[in-house]
């Protein structure tokens, strides 16, 4: 009797969970489906349909960034590194480098490689990439030189989360505490395996 009554009330509780809630901003209504044609880091035009299948998680910066991306794709491998080696292979992350005048190929394969394999590199030309960016409403915007040439990147630093059909589903910033992003992305893989 007691059993019985224990499951009744599992399922009681299971009823108002919907599977899609998630830890972080839900954006699934929000945004619209990863669509892109960029620049990978072996100079190959790609887009979205050469990362279907997995999800992905995509975040909007620069590799000469002095702050926010190192920092934001370090506490994304600090996540990756937490899975169990299936869901680590389950997913990707895709930088999309808003400074193309710097990021060439070879040194987006250089700065991603430090974070992990699951971190890829793209970018394109202006007008590429003010498509992607304008479809995310995701801004960027370029800083004076200095004397020697360098300038800083204004740019978004939220990480938006994409499912294996490329439906956007949840976006994190650095605020969210690490367990809530981590059990959002097992979430993700899970739902892809379906």
């Amino acid at each position: 009797m007691l059993r019985h009554l224990f499951l009744l009330l599992i399922a009681v509780m299971l009823v108002g969970c919907k599977a899609d809630d998630w830890r972080t901003a839900d954006i699934s209504d929000k945004l619209p489906s990863l669509d892109f044609e960029l620049v990978d880091e072996n100079g190959r035009t790609v887009t979205e349909q050469d990362y279907a299948g997995k999800p992905a998680v995509v975040f909007f910066g620069y590799t000469h960034c002095p702050d926010v991306c190192p920092t934001t794709l370090a506490r994304l491998m600090q996540i990756t590194r937490q899975l169990d080696a299936s869901d680590r292979e389950a997913f990707r992350v895709l930088f999309v480098s808003v400074d193309p005048k710097r990021d060439t190929p070879q040194t987006l394969t250089t700065y991603t490689n430090a974070f992990g394999p699951q971190f890829i590199g793209l970018t394109g030309d202006k007008e590429q990439l003010d498509d992607v960016t304008n479809r995310f409403r995701v801004s960027y915007s370029y800083g004076e030189p200095d004397a020697d040439g360098n300038y800083d990147v204004s740019h978004a630093a939220a990480v938006i989360a994409f499912d294996a059909r490329g439906n956007a589903q949840f976006l994190t910033r650095d605020s969210d505490p690490v367990e809530a992003v981590k059990a959002d992305l097992e979430h993700l893989i899970d739902a892809s395996r379906g």
